[in-house]
């Protein structure tokens, strides 16, 4: 039977916060609504994160609604022709469109990863096409040399480039396993190399185990340089870090950069333990922690802290996280929307978690719909 017969043909098992999201986030034409916000908007981000889950839960569907979304809205009607705008929502004068025509670097290997993904899950050699023509601009407009570092991806392709050889990084915008894709199918380009800087970057801006949402690399002559505080931002981690530790636990053990990067991040196990709970804020220069988050920063140590052997904790965590999906799962319809972004990280962290998915050393993603259908693929 054909791969693409079996793929339209087999019934994923059930996922049901992957019904939750679209249940309270999806809009009929694709849009993912983030109405947390007045401009109640839509990001490259929710976009290419909801492509990912659709592919997860092997619903095309809502895959392609999504896709074709984004191009529409956020790429101008072309692929070819621009990056995502980064944000679309209402504006102030009451239409709709673009907020925003920045590009955000992470969104845009997610669209490139679920893409090459879903060419191959789903025997659609379009995707694929796609993809390369998105990563042939990602490479030309976000990929800088930082001098004596080599490779690094800038967060986008505008503003985060000082003229005094000072570049601003996010570190939660690479995820390990993402960039192992990309390099096994262009072993030419700057993937592993980005890959191999990301676990520098996280030991050199993490002295305390934690990571801030922005650092800085401060060149200081042609092939020489260092990690540094992020003048904007400074050394708080917050909402864009919490990723870091959710990229982490994802990425397989059997990763040269697995241990290393755990290493490097284990300040957060030991302050979530005393807590009991994750931080909303942290000091990567002293340590210091205030606040604690709402259930998506819980979700989201999930598979890091099983990664660090920590299960108690970890089991702990869970049962928050699962106690307050109940209760939205539980309320009636047309109700508020619950918060986007705890939402997403749950998917991610519960989704691999209860093996809905996992990402293989090579990059490559499997599915549990995959042994439902009982394809082999080649990796």
């Amino acid at each position: 039977m054909p791969a693409r017969a079996l793929a339209a043909d087999c019934v994923a098992p059930a996922w049901p916060l992957w019904d939750l999201f679209k249940r309270f986030f999806l809009a009929e034409d694709g849009r993912v609504v983030d109405a947390s916000v007045p401009e109640m908007h839509s990001t490259s981000e929710s976009q290419s994160y909801g492509m990912f889950f659709a592919l997860v839960a092997n619903d095309r569907a809502a895959f392609d609604r999504m896709w074709q979304w984004s191009i529409d809205n956020l790429m101008g009607g072309d692929v070819a022709s621009r990056l995502p705008a980064w944000r679309w929502g209402r504006r102030p004068d009451g239409t709709w469109g673009e907020l925003d025509g920045n590009a955000a670097a992470d969104a845009d290997l997610w669209f490139a990863y679920s893409l090459l993904e879903g060419a191959r899950l789903w025997d659609a050699p379009a995707y694929a096409e796609q993809a390369r023509t998105l990563l042939a601009r990602v490479v030309a407009e976000e990929v800088v040399t930082l001098p004596g570092a080599g490779r690094m991806l800038l967060p986008g392709p505008m503003g985060f480039a000082r003229d005094n050889q000072i570049w601003r990084l996010n570190p939660s915008y690479q995820p390990i396993p993402v960039l192992r894709l990309l390099a096994r199918l262009d072993a030419k380009g700057p993937w592993a190399e980005i890959a191999t800087g990301t676990a520098r970057m996280l030991a050199d801006t993490a002295p305390r185990g934690v990571v801030a949402d922005w650092v800085a690399y401060q060149g200081t002559g042609p092939s020489s340089g260092h990690y540094a505080v992020d003048p904007d931002k400074g050394d708080v981690g917050s909402y864009d870090a919490i990723r870091t530790y959710l990229w982490a636990g994802l990425t397989p053990s059997t990763d040269p950069l697995a241990k290393p990067i755990l290493a490097s991040l284990s300040g957060m196990a030991r302050i979530t333990q005393t807590l009991n709970a994750p931080p909303e804020y942290v000091s990567t220069i002293s340590g210091g922690a205030r606040g604690t988050q709402t259930f998506g920063f819980a979700a989201a140590l999930l598979p890091y802290l099983r990664a660090l052997g920590q299960d108690t904790l970890a089991a702990t965590l869970r049962e928050q996280v699962l106690t307050r999906i109940a209760q939205d799962t539980a309320a009636p319809a047309g109700g508020p929307q619950p918060p986007y972004y705890d939402y997403m990280l749950s998917l991610f962290a519960l989704g691999q978690t209860e093996q809905q998915y996992r990402f293989l050393p090579s990059g490559a993603l499997q599915t549990s719909w995959e042994k439902t259908c009982r394809r082999a693929y080649r990796r």
